[in-house]
């Protein structure tokens, strides 16, 4: 079957939805081939940084779960944020403090995967499915046992 090729990306979700006040994000970036680089104790610091650091900007990153080859978090914001250079900014914060560069190869896969929640979805349920991730990709047997996840602000939508 013939690969399609599209002209440009799709439209970003916050495009299309009418927006929450304030609109509650999933979000899933991945790196370039799902290399296995960012269940590290450097990389979940400089998450935790650049969180805390939106939160001076009105940017509120929930819960989160850093992945070996990818990243799940839900993320809350105001009337100016543009979630796609948000998510840029993250991704070059989060290789810079590892010391990967585009001179050595791509780092990210292009993109990244957002869902804006809707008042009918439950957020815990969606929490609960990324949670146990990591339990099963087999990297641990009970999620609590995963060091590189967390909340920063609460972002609770029911």
């Amino acid at each position: 079957m013939p690969s399609r090729k599209f002209r440009h990306r799709p439209t970003r979700v916050d495009e299309v939805f009418q927006r929450y006040d304030p609109p509650v994000y999933f979000v899933t970036f991945c790196t370039h081939r799902r290399r296995k680089v960012l269940a590290s104790n450097q990389t979940y610091l400089a998450f935790v940084e650049f969180a805390r650091r939106a939160a001076e900007f009105n940017i509120a990153v929930g819960r989160y779960v850093l992945m070996p080859d990818h990243v799940h978090f839900f993320v809350s914001d105001h009337e100016e944020f543009v979630l796609s250079r948000w998510v840029g900014a993250l991704k070059q914060a989060l290789a810079r403090a590892n010391g990967w560069s585009k001179s050595n190869g791509q780092i990210w896969q292009e993109g990244f995967l957002d869902h804006i929640l809707r008042n009918d979805e439950s957020m815990s349920e969606k929490w609960e499915y990324i949670r146990q991730n990591p339990v099963r990709a087999g990297l641990v047997s009970d999620s609590e046992d995963l060091p590189f996840q967390g909340e920063i602000v609460p972002t609770e939508r029911v």
